[in-house]
């Protein structure tokens, strides 16, 4: 479940495993369709695209297939993603609290339009040239961070940074660490859950737990909500989740999206606020993805069973060996213009799903002309 992200086209297989007997069973072109909470009502649905013949996955999918001669596959994922086909999924979802789940004969019955088949091709490629212009972007987002993030492990956690062969090392409650690079508490470098002043009244930026990634630091959707109950957050903050499974899927986000007139943001409570102090805005990103700090988390975390979260006290007392400032100060220089890019292209996705949502349901019912789609298309794959 985790390998879907919503608001993107495609999964690709994450691993390799032997069947045995559970899981949905899909071939190349399929759709999963999350039928539990909240992985409906987040809007995980994607289309299979695998380099072998068939795959099988989480229990938890709906897995549509087009008829042959009837449908085309790439109409009927984007057919799925409307609420045609969502809002009586989740209509129809029953179940204890917390499990809910869709009925597939609510779904069935759904009455949804259907064009002719050439104008569901067409409808589809119109909206694909947003999807592989989106697919690509997110590409480079995926390149950007891991040249951050392999410079940070490569300095900072593998001590192989810039004359580190003629550096000395210690053996230290931290392993073994360079001479001269104090042993810290993480909360002696960096604001761990630091107080912030939201106004309750008014409309102010919301992050939800299903708008942080499992793979990226880009946040989005952000939602616009009244009151000022749950985590405060401002620009330059990593928002880790330290609830299950969200902490083990990885769900972890860089704030870069507010604004001058709204500064402070508020989101789920299940979130842990991690703001510069001693170490820069970049380096904490790149700490909170990292192996060491993740497996400490997850080990802290206790709770009943599917509710459990991470002890405070753990990711305090995480130890660092910390760097020199000049040593950190290279690499916020080197990482932030990343980090930048990453943001022009978030915004540049956050655009294409916008135009791509708003002419989906139109093409469908026909309100809006091919061919002003298709000019608006191919300049947006431009």
């Amino acid at each position: 479940m985790e390998d879907l992200t919503p608001g993107t086209r495609y999964v690709l297989s994450s691993r390799n495993r032997v069947f045995s007997s559970g899981g949905a069973k899909f071939v190349s072109g399929d759709i999963l369709f999350a039928r539990i909470t909240p992985c409906l009502e987040n809007g995980k649905i994607a289309q299979v695209r695998l380099s072998k013949v068939s795959g099988f996955g989480s229990t938890e999918f709906f897995v549509f297939r087009a008829k042959p001669n009837i449908a085309d596959a790439a109409f009927v994922f984007y057919l799925c993603t409307t609420s045609w086909v969502r809002a009586p999924a989740e209509k129809s979802m029953a179940g204890a609290s917390g499990r809910q789940r869709a009925d597939m004969a609510s779904v069935l019955s759904a009455e949804v339009p259907l064009p002719s088949l050439p104008t569901q091709k067409r409808i589809a490629a119109i909206l694909s040239a947003y999807d592989d212009l989106i697919e690509n972007n997110t590409r480079r987002i995926t390149i950007l961070e891991e040249m951050a993030r392999r410079l940070y492990e490569e300095w900072f956690v593998h001590f192989r940074f810039p004359g580190h062969e003629a550096a000395e090392f210690r053996t230290s409650d931290a392993g073994d660490t360079p001479a001269g690079w104090p042993i810290s508490r993480l909360e002696d470098l960096v604001q761990i859950n630091p107080r912030t002043s939201v106004p309750s009244d008014g409309f102010k930026p919301f992050v939800p737990m299903g708008s942080l990634s499992e793979t990226n630091m880009v946040v989005g959707p952000v939602e616009q909500r009244e009151g000022n109950s749950g985590t405060k957050f401002q620009n330059n903050d990593t928002l880790v989740a330290r609830i299950t499974p969200c902490l083990e899927n990885g769900k972890t986000g860089f704030v870069d999206f507010l604004t001058g007139d709204q500064p402070v943001g508020f989101g789920s409570t299940e979130f842990i606020v991690l703001r510069p102090a001693v170490l820069g805005r970049c380096a904490i990103y790149c700490l909170a993805r990292s192996h060491a700090f993740r497996d400490v988390a997850i080990k802290s975390m206790s709770g009943s069973e599917g509710r459990q979260r991470v002890q405070p006290d753990s990711v305090k007392a995480f130890l660092v060996a910390r760097p020199p400032t000049t040593l950190l100060d290279r690499f916020e220089d080197f990482a932030w213009p990343c980090f930048q890019q990453v943001s022009a292209l978030a915004k540049k996705n956050a655009n294409l799903r916008a135009q791509r949502d708003m002419l989906l349901p139109k093409l469908i019912s026909g309100e809006i002309d091919f061919t002003y789609t298709l000019e608006a298309a191919k300049e947006a794959a431009e």
